[in-house]
């Protein structure tokens, strides 16, 4: 199956196995089987390299090259295979709230997909890192929905939609947003901002997750960190570049660029 994206070779990546139709099925299924598959990571704003947000340079490198990316670049991927499949899909745009206070005002900087189905709009997200949405929401304010891992919810609040999660016990909000579908530029002007200015955690920090059917990983700098439903957190201090390098490929499957700066670069990571 080919289109705008190698269709084929992106289920092969996910490990997706029999059909796919433009159903709810395949679009929750799809969801679960990109974040186990495709790591969250920020390797090329910390190495200094530019993120390119085209189909074929996102299909080259979260497909073909066995690399991940971030917002920007999982969720115009995902849609351009929902597309592909034949969803109709329209992008929006958020302000994350996710470990700020509620009432924060922060810049539009994150990506995510509505999806219009059998007359119902449903949203979905695989470009959220350690907090991932695994499936997708029905766009319907004050429900709490099952997902492959903790109950999501939307709720509406000062005009804006919220997506929120229960995380021991307690509904945290990741991001507020409204339902105008943004533009390429939107996306372009806030992909240049998260990848270059200094404010921005991604060119100083090294971020990772990826998350499968039984537990959520996540790596900030020398802090590996695993989360399964019902247990506390395990953490770990990873002591060198060397130590992050062997998680980087072991535990997020990640096929490390071949870049000169690469094992400097890890070894620098704040502690």
């Amino acid at each position: 199956m080919r289109g705008a994206i190698d269709l084929d070779a992106y289920l092969r990546r996910v490990g997706w196995r029999g059909a796919v139709a433009a159903d709810l099925a395949t679009l929750r299924g799809l969801a679960i089987a990109h974040v186990a598959a495709i790591p969250f990571e920020n390797l090329n704003p910390l190495l200094g390299l530019p993120v390119e947000l085209d189909p074929a340079a996102l299909e080259q490198k979260l497909v073909h090259d066995g690399r991940g990316g971030y917002c920007f670049e999982q969720n115009l991927l995902f849609a351009e295979v929902l597309r592909a499949i034949g969803f109709e899909v329209s992008g929006l745009i958020a302000r994350v709230l996710w470990q700020h206070p509620e009432d924060a005002v922060t810049a539009q900087t994150h990506m995510l997909l509505r999806v219009e189905l059998d007359g119902s709009s449903w949203l979905t997200d695989v470009g959220f890192g350690g907090q991932v949405l695994t499936g997708a929401l029905r766009l319907q304010a004050d429900v709490e929905q099952p997902t492959g891992h903790e109950p999501f919810r939307l709720v509406m609040r000062d005009g804006d939609w919220r997506m929120q999660s229960l995380v021991r016990g307690q509904w945290l909000s990741l991001y507020r947003f409204d339902l105008r579908p943004s533009r390429m530029i939107d996306y372009v002007v806030a992909n240049h901002y998260v990848s270059t200015h200094p404010a921005s955690r991604f060119p100083r920090n090294l971020i990772m997750a990826r998350t499968t059917a039984d537990r959520r990983m996540s790596l900030l700098n020398h802090e590996y960190t695993v989360r399964r439903l019902g247990q506390e957190p395990e953490r770990h201090a990873l002591r060198d570049g060397a130590a992050i390098r062997r998680v980087l490929e072991e535990e997020f499957l990640l096929c490390l660029p071949v870049h000169a700066g690469l094992d400097r670069r890890l070894d620098e990571l704040p502690k």
